[in-house]
Formats: C-alpha cells, sequence, structure tokens
C-alpha cells in the first residue's frame, strides 16, 4: 500500500479571562506532554468553528462563543506523529457563553490533560512544545 500524503487540520481557542490569563492545556500525547491551546482536529464533515465548539465542549465542557480568526499556519509543518501529514492549525479567539462556567472550568474525566492559565505577560514561547503554538505567541504576545 502507498503512504499517501495528506493534511491533517488543527483548530485551536484562545480564551482570555478577565485577569488577562490565557487558559492552555498540558497534554500527554504518545507518552510525551505537550502544552498547547484548547481544541483539536478538525473531522470529516466539520466546518472549524463547529469543530472548536465541539472540541471546548468534549475536553473541557465549556460551551464557548467564537469572536474572531486570529491566525492560521502560513509555512510549512510536518507532522511530529507521522512523516506523511502536514499540519495546518487555525486559531481563532473564544470566550465563554456564560462567564459563570469559567469558575467551574476543568477538563473532562477522559482527557489526559492539565489546564493552567498563565497571565497573557508572562506567554513565551518556550513554554510551548509545537511550532504553530510558538509562532502564534511569537505574534500575539
Amino acid at each position: 500500500m502507498e503512504n499517501v500524503k495528506r493534511f491533517n487540520i488543527r483548530v485551536y481557542g484562545i480564551l482570555i479571562d478577565h485577569e488577562k490569563r490565557v487558559l492552555t492545556t498540558l497534554e500527554k500525547i504518545k507518552g510525551q506532554l505537550y502544552r498547547k491551546f484548547p481544541g483539536g482536529g478538525l473531522e470529516w464533515g466539520e466546518g472549524t468553528i463547529d469543530c472548536l465548539k465541539r472540541e471546548f465542549l468534549e475536553e473541557l465542557n465549556l460551551p464557548i462563543a467564537v469572536v474572531k480568526h486570529i491566525y492560521t499556519t502560513d509555512f510549512f509543518v510536518p507532522s511530529a506523529f507521522s512523516s506523511f501529514d502536514q499540519v495546518i492549525s487555525i486559531y481563532y479567539l473564544v470566550k465563554p457563553m456564560y462567564e459563570e462556567d469559567l469558575f467551574d472550568l476543568k477538563s473532562s474525566e477522559f482527557e489526559m490533560q492539565e489546564l493552567s492559565w498563565i497571565p497573557s505577560h508572562k506567554m513565551k514561547q518556550e513554554l510551548f512544545n509545537l511550532p504553530i503554538d510558538k509562532e502564534l505567541v511569537k505574534l500575539l504576545f
């Protein structure tokens, strides 16, 4: 069977609270810890905004509204997990549908991740593992 090259489209939300802290997750993926923004993979038949809303509900039990598009990958990034995938990440600024939901925010029971709030003035590329997240931090903070 021939190895097919494909695109892996990821959609992430940048959520900043009233204290100007940015929500990040620390996730264990294939035995290694990765700090990233909440979100995940686009599924067949989904639009990017629907994907992001689904991911926030699945991972954080948090209904969100998408405020605006922030960034889409504009350089080649091979997947860290498959030499046949090119990763394209799309980032949106998001807010909770209900502000009070932020007080009860926690990871869902089936996700292997830890949530953390990082003050926006302390956001640094070195905190993140993935090259597209590093680029976003450089652009925004």
